[in-house]
């Protein structure tokens, strides 16, 4: 037994801390880095693109509360068992901190928050969604850490040497006599770091345009969703004998790998929001001392 527990993973004693009244959740807190992490990634890369700065954080005040009311909105649709069912509280639909965002829902409804911020500053929303795929990917991968200290989630049994231990208030009815099972959480959170490093592979590689990166990022994560997917043990909704979300993935997965031939060899877009904005900000720098720059009224200058 002993040996057993040294080779699993042990499970967090505590998923909330109190700073007096006020309660400090990891899990909300693995939202906020994912978020943050995603924010710099995607300013870096939209940028470099030709995007201006700071037009990344003005989406992302759109796209965040739309993805996670989407997010929330997929959950308590495609779960419904703890809020419609029996001895369900539908109140706890809005108990966003006990976990639960779908990111299918926070996609869809996150894309139309990002759409009408691109849409009021001239963006086209395939740009910066090309900018956002890995840092996405960076942020799914913290927050499934939020799963791990709020112990759900996880998939079946398992004796391997990485099996997630499990306290016997968090398992399911009829496992109540496992102690480790497989940590779905660090399958997913792998295979998404890895996921966003072909991402950003082959965006430098094929300079990938038309929103192609973001197709990229749906496939390679629908892949892993759904083979990930069959592990969990957890209540859900099923669709022709299949869990809903292996579903979603197939098809979703199908979707974007379409969308990828469809958009085949179109040239990368060029950005001018960016590029316009440096030349603004040249135009109104004092001229340095000692600066060697012509004006036109100086005429030709020799060069020293």
């Amino acid at each position: 037994m002993t040996a057993e527990l040294l080779a699993s993973i042990p499970s967090p004693s505590q998923g909330v801390w109190h700073l007096g009244p006020f309660p400090l959740r990891a899990y909300a807190l693995c939202i906020i880095a994912g978020i943050v992490l995603a924010a710099w990634l995607t300013e870096k890369r939209f940028v470099a693109r030709g995007g201006a700065p700071g037009d990344v954080l003005d989406i992302a005040v759109w796209a965040v509360p739309f993805g996670i009311v989407g997010g929330r909105l997929y959950h308590v649709i495609t779960t419904p068992e703890p809020y419609w069912g029996e001895n369900g509280d539908p109140v706890r639909a809005l108990y966003i901190w006990e976990g639960g965002l779908g990111i299918w829902g926070a996609i869809a409804l996150g894309a139309v928050g990002a759409w009408i911020a691109c849409r009021r500053r001239g963006i086209p929303l395939p740009v910066f969604a090309d900018a956002l795929a890995p840092g996405l990917l960076v942020a799914q991968a913290v927050g499934r850490l939020g799963n791990w200290f709020n112990q759900e989630l996880f998939g079946a049994p398992t004796d391997l040497p990485w099996g997630l231990e499990i306290d016997p208030q968090f398992r399911p009815a009829g496992y109540e006599q496992f102690a480790t099972f497989h940590p779905t959480f660090l399958y997913e959170l792998l295979w998404n770091l890895a996921a966003a490093a072909l991402v950003v592979w082959a965006d430098r590689r094929f300079q990938l345009s038309h929103g192609r990166a973001f197709a990229l990022y749906v496939a390679a994560y629908c892949l892993g969703r759904g083979w990930i997917e069959t592990l969990r043990i957890d209540t859900a909704e099923r669709f022709f004998g299949v869990r809903l979300n292996v579903f979603t993935a197939v098809v979703v997965g199908l979707a974007a790998v379409a969308y990828l031939v469809w958009q085949r060899g179109r040239p990368r877009e060029q950005l001018t929001r960016g590029a316009e904005a440096a030349a603004r900000a040249g135009e109104d720098d004092p001229e340095p001392t000692g600066s060697t720059r012509a004006r036109p009224e100086d005429g030709p200058r020799e060069q020293t």
